[in-house]
């Protein structure tokens, strides 16, 4: 028996007793208290009434295969292969997995928790349990690496849109790959190019973290938020937006390998959080203010000198303090 399907008994927020939830589990009550156990120690907040039995009181997201596939377009139901996991070590490396094992079809992996979730660089992405999304999509372009300048800042306009389409608002983009709020960063994306496939056939995998309903994160020594946090007004369902996501990025990855990146410069540009700002790159050995994106997805650095460009896989822009 997985805590999950104990969750799924307890989430009517009504008082279940030991016995009952032992039958319907077809487990022992000794069982279902090792669950609960388990499950609190996980950060899920179970109240034991003294004669009575147990009482959710915290509120639960659970991912579900079918949920998030009804929030997909239906147009990409039969191209998706799709698997939701309790647990992983990364689901790039799970996509990953997937390709090297011949999955037919669009390889996705959505986890509930990542054990070795990964940032830009090699960083680690904290990845706690039930919180946020965790998504990554395989995803394949013809003409060879050099057609994919500016794949991340597509991506990011594509999960911009798709958080927007529910009701977020106020999403900025960091130049190259991060998704922020006012208030801190939101998520972030992780591309991985697996190399090609046969000539000129390349595949991507694309890694999207997104906050939903993370409260804490003192490992996080950033400026961070949740959508939960910034607006918790809506009712938050990891299912709805990894549904959402999926099928923008699969749109946007359709419009990106017919037009080039000309369609999403303009996007991208209106929701640059760097734009104006005195910025340093190159370690401090360059500095300018931000001016947006050429036609490539290149950063431009206003300088003494001139406009002077900056590449994705050179360097880092940081905000000058």
């Amino acid at each position: 028996m997985k805590s999950k399907a104990l969750i799924n008994l307890l989430s009517d927020g009504d008082v279940h007793s030991g016995e009952f939830l032992a039958a319907q589990l077809g487990v022992s009550r000794t069982a279902v208290w090792k669950q609960i156990r388990r499950a609190m120690d996980e950060g899920v907040k179970i109240e034991t009434i003294r004669g009575r039995g147990y009482q959710l009181l915290s509120s639960v997201d659970l991912l579900d295969r079918e949920a998030i596939l009804a929030a997909v377009d239906n147009g990409y139901h039969s191209a998706l292969s799709l698997v939701v996991l309790d647990e992983v070590d990364s689901t790039n490396a799970e996509v990953l997995r997937q390709v090297a094992d011949g999955v037919s079809g669009v390889p996705v992996a959505i986890a509930d928790c990542q054990t070795a979730g990964r940032g830009r660089r090699g960083r680690v992405w904290s990845s706690p349990r039930g919180q946020n999304l965790y998504l990554s999509i395989g995803l394949t372009f013809h003409g060879g690496f050099s057609v994919l300048d500016g794949l991340s800042l597509v991506l990011g306009v594509a999960v911009a849109n798709a958080l927007e389409t529910l009701g977020a608002s106020d999403i900025g983009l960091k130049w190259p790959n991060d998704i922020f709020l006012p208030s801190g960063k939101l998520g972030g994306i992780l591309i991985e190019l697996q190399g090609e496939l046969q000539e000129g056939v390349v595949q991507v995998i694309a890694g999207i973290g997104i906050n939903v309903h993370m409260a804490e994160a003192e490992e996080v020594d950033q400026p961070w938020s949740s959508l939960g946090n910034a607006s918790p007004g809506i009712n938050w369902s990891r299912n709805a937006i990894a549904g959402n996501i999926i099928t923008a990025v699969l749109d946007a990855a359709h419009q990106f390998s017919e037009n080039g990146f000309r369609d999403f410069h303009a996007p991208w540009q209106r929701r640059d959080i760097f734009a104006g700002m005195p910025l340093e790159a190159r370690n401090g050995e360059l500095h300018g203010t931000g001016e947006g994106i050429d036609e490539a997805g290149n950063y431009l650095l206003r300088t003494e000198q001139g406009i002077v460009p900056v590449r994705a896989g050179e360097i880092s822009l940081r905000v000058v303090q």
